[in-house]
């Protein structure tokens, strides 16, 4: 039995146990190398009691009780000595032990002595039938085994089996196992999990394109995935073993039927229609006789349809290399596209040809602009392949056209090459700046290591205006996403006075994203509106389609999220199918953004689930869609998935030296923290948000995002009982408001305020600010953020002793959580809820209210902590535990730690029952809920405090 891994089996295996247990057999079946033996050797390995195995070959189905044989190579000697004469004597004549009658009643016998050892094996011990191959078990075994497993019901014996069947077949094995017994179909892998099991095999990764070929002919098969991974891996294609598996009938097939075949493998669509058109003289009888061999037909439309795709890749592979360049000669003069036709006339030339790579070339072009950029580069890789060597300069031309299609369809590795290749060996500077600008572009988010590229292109690009300006404005971005604004300032206005109009207007962009990140609307506006002028405005096609993100961007700033969310949806539907991977995950990563400002955030988890998918098709992953990710997860999905998504986030982010979406990924991060609304959530998410206030401060940026983080940071930071940098935080950030900045940031800050109040024990104030920040939302369109005003307002209502109120503010916030998808947040509403229908039971007699600092601390000096093992454990200075036990005090009317112990053991066994939970952060994280701090609790000490009464 195979012992591949188990990628993207644990399900299946688990249910495969669960039944094998409850029922008396489970039947697993599927196509070769599927993964039936993989499973059953795990199955097995976990079984008790006695395993009676056999694997029968296709040779063994031709051998009288071969697997008779096996089975009972592991029955012993008294099971068998223990049976009557005349059964004993059958059963050893079939196993070869000693001479028998052949006759009516010794088959009878025989079935008798195979049913009465297996009883009495069972007797003593369970008993467990593998049979890994019953397509190849020989008939003679098959009958007894089929008499033997209708009649074991009670004995406690079970069978697991498995059958080869082709794809989409029904098993016919089920005779050989007892009534009652499970078919379960082993399906195929999925693409992500052919992935995995291709990196675990070969402990590396394929590069892209061949990943995406071994994933397209394997469709899914364990086996064929791996032999075509570590054939790519050594640059072959189908490897020997596996033709020798899938092309037996095939090769059985007379030759003109053969060649069909080939034809078909080689043709991109291929059909009945092609075929005809090729000349070959009887398709429809040659794909007949293949469809009765079970190697291909032709359905109902004249599509010929192989059984698998990777039979279809087979019979090319197999193939002389003459016999595929008359393929390809054939095809050439049948199909009418002219992208098909190019590229069978380059596999039918394989040399330098000035005509066919002009064919090519504009094969190419019409590809890109048919919406298939993947195509286009390999028709334009195989032009420069088939340009005269006599033309270096066409054939550079060429090259950089195909990393320009690499670089639209998400092939970086081979853009990278090509565009290096020219680079390297170019004598021409005007193409190597070409490749250096291909370069800029293929590092994606990672430009920060590209200073020299830009330098030398500037080198080449000498006394060039327009090629000069194209440089500037990758300076420009290179400025903008490694946080040296005043920079990518300078560089995006030299490049929009001297470039040509696309570069123009690529800079004008450039700049106003500059001026909105320093917080200058104003300007961002006008240098946006300048650069949708010079487009033709935002139905400008292509050119425009960066404009109208960034003026989503604007209008998402400016808190205008339903007017962003329009304009974004109607590019996705523009854009379509022709817009390139960048195009298509810059576009996907804004609409996120914007969905989840909005409220919509079952819509943002699908949004930056398509963004994902998008990026793996194109094999490559990339920081913004990780933000995208962490951002729709902390709206509508889970905190851990949000955490650790954020963290991959910023490290991708570290890793390009991407500034930009680093200060996102961070502000990501902090927020998933804050989710959890515990000390130590705190302090993480403190840590997070304190480095973006340093790079925002570096960056000299002050766009509302920013001063929205630092809210965030600020509410962190009354968690932990730092008011005072609290305090401090805000005033910064109030600092750099203007009479430009929107009406969210104001009410950001307002909720941050009101919490800081409520931490430092004025309630009545704090809960005055809430209702400002309240009151200022409800303006605006902004539902996730009025959720998250509103449960804080209600936490703090709930500790001013005002719970009908409370109870109204929480139940609205619940109720628009839930409608809007907001799970972290409703589950935190329904939390604070909780915690009021507590308190409404324990009445008066439950004690003071804590904050979960306060509470926490309480708990720690009770237990006997000083004030320097409190601020370590819970990563707070000395002062804020000095500061909140103080308050502490007041609150339980005591002076000294031992009668704070003693009131909080009096508070517990008043209430009996938990609002807040203390356990040890060492051990487990509190569970994860919606950001809402300084919310005041019941006491709650779960663990025996140590103190003297």
């Amino acid at each position: 039995m195979g012992t591949r891994p188990l990628t993207g089996r644990h399900k299946l295996l688990d249910l495969a146990r669960a039944e094998s247990a409850a029922r008396p057999g489970v039947l697993l079946h599927g196509p070769a190398g599927i993964g039936k033996s993989t499973l059953l050797t795990a199955l097995t390995a976990s079984a008790s009691g006695t395993v009676l195995s056999c694997s029968p070959a296709e040779d063994d189905a031709r051998l009288p009780f071969a697997g008779l044989v096996d089975l009972f190579t592991r029955v012993p000697r008294r099971c068998l000595e223990h049976l009557a004469p005349e059964p004993r004597t059958a059963l050893g004549a079939a196993l070869l032990h000693n001479p028998g009658p052949e006759d009516g009643r010794s088959r009878l016998a025989l079935r008798v002595a195979v049913l009465d050892a297996l009883r009495a094996l069972a007797s003593t011990d369970p008993v467990l039938l593998v049979i890994d191959g019953v397509q190849w078990l020989d008939g003679l075994t098959a009958e007894v085994l089929a008499f033997a497993v209708r009649r074991l019901e009670g004995t406690g014996i079970r069978v697991l089996a498995a059958e080869r069947v082709a794809d989409g077949g029904q098993p016919e094995g089920l005779r050989c196992c007892p009534p009652g017994t499970l078919e379960l179909a082993v399906p195929p892998l999925t693409d992500a999990e052919v992935v995995h099991l291709v990196r675990a095999d070969l402990g590396t990764d394929l590069p892209p394109a061949a990943l995406r070929t071994v994933q397209e002919s394997a469709a899914g098969n364990p086996l064929y995935a791996q032999e075509l991974g570590r054939a790519a891996l050594n640059g072959s294609d189908v490897p020997p073993r596996l033709r020798d598996l899938l092309l037996p009938r095939a090769r059985a097939l007379p030759e003109p039927a053969r060649l069909t075949l080939l034809v078909a493998s080689a043709a991109d669509r291929p059909s009945l229609t092609v075929l005809r058109a090729t000349g070959l003289p009887d398709p429809v009888a040659d794909l007949a006789a293949a469809e009765r061999l079970g190697v291909a037909t032709a359905d109902a439309e004249g599509t010929v349809r192989f059984r698998h795709p990777l039979i279809r890749a087979a019979l090319y592979a197999d193939a002389p290399q003459n016999d595929r360049r008359q393929a390809h000669t054939l095809l050439a003069r049948a199909v009418a596209d002219p992208v098909e036709r190019a590229r069978h006339l380059a596999h039918a030339h394989p040399y330098e040809d000035e005509a066919t790579a002009r064919t090519l070339t504009s094969a190419a072009e019409t590809a890109r602009q048919g919406g298939t950029p993947g195509t286009a580069f390999e028709l334009a890789a195989l032009a420069a392949r088939r340009t005269p060597g006599d033309r270096p300069a066409d054939r550079a031309g060429r090259l950089l056209a195909a990393a320009e299609y690499a670089c639209d369809a998400g092939r970086l590795e081979e853009a990278g090459a090509a565009a290096g290749t020219v680079l390297a060996e170019s004598d021409s500077a005007r193409l190597r700046v070409r490749a250096r600008l291909i370069l800029l572009r293929n590092a994606g988010q990672a430009l920060e290591g590209a200073g020299d590229l830009i330098e030398e292109g500037l080198e080449d690009a000498a006394g060039d205006p327009e090629s000069e300006a194209r440089l500037h404005h990758w300076a420009a971005v290179r400025g903008l996403l490694c946080g040296e604004l005043e920079a990518a300032d300078r560089h995006a206005r030299q490049a929009a006075l001297a470039g040509d109009t696309d570069t123009r207007i690529g800079a004008l962009a450039t700049l106003a994203r500059v001026r909105s990140l320093a917080g200058d609307p104003v300007a961002a506006d006008a240098a946006l509106e300048a650069a949708l002028t010079l487009s033709g405005g935002t139905d400008g096609g292509p050119d425009s389609w960066r404009l109208v993100r960034m003026r989503a961007i604007l209008a998402l700033d400016s808190d205008r999220v339903t007017e962003a969310h329009g304009q974004l949806t109607r590019l996705l539907a523009a854009i379509g199918e022709f817009a390139g991977v960048e195009d298509v995950l810059a576009t996907l990563v804004t609409l996120t953004r914007v969905q989840v400002r909005a409220g919509y955030c079952r819509e943002a988890l699908h949004t930056a689930d398509r963004c994902s998918r998008a990026l793996a098709e194109a094999g490559v992953q990339a920081a913004p869609a990780l933000y995208a990710a962490a951002l729709a997860a902390t709206a509508g999905g889970s905190v851990h998935e949000a955490r650790e998504l954020a963290g991959r986030a910023v490290r991708a982010s570290e890793a390009d030296g991407d500034q930009l979406f680093l200060v996102r990924a961070l502000a990501v991060l902090g927020q998933a923290e804050l989710l959890g609304g515990d000390p130590l959530g705190a302090a993480a998410a403190v840590e997070a948000l304190q480095r973006v206030r340093e790079l925002g401060t570096a960056m000299c940026a002050a766009d509302p995002p920013l001063l929205h983080w630092y809210a965030d940071l600020a509410e962190a930071l009354v968690v932990l009982g730092e008011n005072d940098e609290a305090g401090a935080v805000v005033r910064e950030a109030y600092a750099r408001v203007s009479a430009a900045t929107p009406g969210s940031v104001p009410a950001a800050l307002e909720r941050a305020e009101g919490l800081r109040e409520a931490g430092l024990g004025r309630a009545k104030e704090g809960a005055a600010r809430l209702r400002a920040a309240v009151d200022r939302l409800r303006q605006l369109p902004l539902p996730v953020e009025l959720v998250r005003t509103l449960i804080a307002l209600g936490a703090v209502e709930r500790r001013s002793r005002r719970r009908s109120t409370a109870r109204k503010v929480l139940g609205e916030a619940l109720e628009t959580a839930t409608r809007i998808g907001a799970a972290p947040l409703a589950a935190r509403a329904r939390d604070e809820l909780a915690r009021l229908d507590a308190v409404d039971r324990a009445g008066e007699a439950g004690g003071p209210e804590l904050t979960p600092t306060e509470a926490r601390i309480a708990a720690l000096v009770g237990g006997g902590a000083t004030n320097r093992e409190v601020a370590a454990e819970l990563f707070i200075s000395v002062k804020t535990v000095e500061g909140a036990l103080s308050r502490v005090y007041r609150k339980f009317g005591v002076r000294s730690r031992t009668a704070l112990a003693h009131a909080m053991a009096v508070a517990v066994l008043a209430t009996g029952a938990a609002t807040v939970d203390l356990a040890d952060d060492d051990q487990a994280r509190p569970p994860a809920h919606a950001v809402t701090v300084g919310q005041a609790v019941r006491v709650r000490i779960p663990r025996v405090l140590g103190t003297r009464r």
